[in-house]
């Protein structure tokens, strides 16, 4: 039996159309599965609320631990680059918008490296000069940065917190070859091979802007009362 709290949590989660999946939903995701309309697979939102309370529950535990922290991950979905970033900054974790740059985790301490020499660029004054010279100039430079700003470099991070697992593949493999958990929402159109690595799959429809305000919300929540 759920609790008050609960209650008002699934009322939200059908708000946000978080139930709709897709016509032909994977193998894997038949177990999160409620049924199907007009062809088209409807979650079941108790599973739903359950993944979540999971997940908060090993955020909570990680905010918790001393020098912990999570990587908010949102490749290639720059609609919700702005609540990711805002998520980040309000509970003092990492994140990632811009590109997901292959080695960021299993290559951690030479990244660190990469992000100080960067920075360093970006502050000597004749390189600033021809950085800010044209729009145009250095793009290259612009990207590298963009990827690198929101990322802490003091430790690796304790969990990722993934968006979209379709568009973020390369992070899962990284993650999961190096044992961190995985909390992402995953739609129902999820590959088997990529749910198998998920520790802490959301199944949810993942196109519905209000389900991730929501789904950040929450994670706000449970970091700033951990």
């Amino acid at each position: 039996m759920y609790n008050y709290h609960s209650s008002l949590v699934l009322q939200k989660l059908l708000s946000t159309n978080a139930y709709l999946g897709h016509r032909i939903p994977t193998s894997d995701f038949q177990g999160y599965l409620y049924g199907f309309r007009n062809e088209m697979a409807i979650i079941d939102l108790e599973k739903t609320l359950i993944c979540l309370q999971k997940a908060c529950k090993l955020v909570a535990s990680i905010i918790r631990s001393k020098e912990s922290h999570l990587l908010l991950v949102n490749i290639n979905n720059p609609v919700y680059n702005k609540i990711i970033q805002q998520t980040a900054k309000r509970t003092n974790q990492s994140y990632i918008n811009d590109k997901w740059i292959g080695g960021v985790l299993t290559n951690w301490e030479h990244m660190e490296d990469v992000q100080q020499h960067f920075q360093d660029l970006s502050e000597d004054p004749e390189f600033k000069d021809a950085f800010t010279s044209s729009p145009f100039s250095l793009p290259r430079f612009r990207k590298m940065q963009n990827c690198f700003e929101g990322i802490m470099t003091h430790c690796i991070p304790n969990c990722l917190v993934i968006m979209n697992a379709n568009l973020n593949s390369m992070a899962i493999l990284e993650a999961d070859k190096l044992q961190i958990p995985i909390i992402s929402l995953v739609d129902s159109n999820i590959p088997n091979r990529l749910h198998e690595l998920i520790t802490y799959p959301i199944p949810v429809n993942d196109d519905s802007i209000q389900f991730v305000y929501l789904f950040c919300n929450l994670i706000t929540e449970t970091v700033i009362l951990s």
